[in-house]
């Protein structure tokens, strides 16, 4: 018989209380209840591309926009000591902003406000007003194009990590664009328990222990709150 949503959540909380070694993998349907566009929903950057329509249009730049309650649920996750590591193919920067430390993040399409070094791979803030590295190499933008590789320290640490994971959380994310979708197939691969969260399908729902088609923001925070409480927090 079908859980019920509350069941679900209470199922969700316990396996966060229990897990050792969470990881979390966030795409860009975490971001749209902040307003930005995802890729592959109804109206998404690549639903309207493929239809041979412009990308939707936001009312404000993109790093104007603020984080929701999914991204602070995940960066309570990480003050409370649960998260070991964050797995992001999102360019936003929200997460950042929300609170999350970098070195517990790997961005696997980089980030809309830094550059990157040609030469040594060194990261800038966009506003610190650098145009070449110290190394000499030339500054150029950290978000990765289509068919461009993925930065190499963030797409090792995003290996390395969802393979020690003994929870993985996938959230907002279609899971079909690799190498980036290749981390749940790398953690189910090392024994963890995967929970999805996303509206639309995704090829591994059929390994998922529990599968949320919620939106993000009725989910996540209410697992987390249930969470403190089982630890004694609240």
């Amino acid at each position: 018989m079908e859980m019920d949503f509350e069941e679900k959540i209470e199922d969700f909380a316990k396996l966060l209380f229990k897990c050792r070694y969470l990881v979390c993998f966030t795409g860009a349907g975490i971001s749209t209840e902040s307003g930005l566009p995802d890729f592959r929903g109804p109206d998404g950057l690549w639903t309207r591309r493929d239809k041979g329509l412009p990308p939707p249009q936001t009312n404000k730049p993109w790093h104007l926009f603020e984080p929701n309650q999914g991204h602070y649920a995940i960066v309570e996750l990480q003050n409370i000591g649960k998260l070991k590591f964050l797995i992001s193919q999102n360019v936003d920067n929200l997460h950042l902003k929300s609170g999350i430390k970098s070195e517990l993040l790997a961005e696997l399409h980089g980030n809309i406000t830094k550059l990157r070094c040609s030469g040594c791979g060194m990261v800038y803030d966009r506003s610190w007003g650098f145009t070449t590295c110290k190394c000499g190499g030339k500054l150029l933008s950290s978000t990765v194009d289509f068919g461009q590789p993925l930065p190499e320290r963030d797409l090792m640490l995003a290996y390395e990590h969802s393979r020690k994971a003994d929870l993985f959380v996938a959230v907002g994310s279609s899971l079909v664009v690799t190498p980036a979708a290749d981390m749940p197939k790398e953690a189910i691969e090392h024994g963890t328990k995967l929970v999805i969260i996303n509206q639309g399908p995704t090829p591994f729902d059929p390994y998922a222990h529990l599968r949320f088609f919620e939106k993000i923001g009725d989910v996540l925070p209410k697992a987390v709150r249930r969470l403190k409480i089982l630890m004694g927090l609240e």
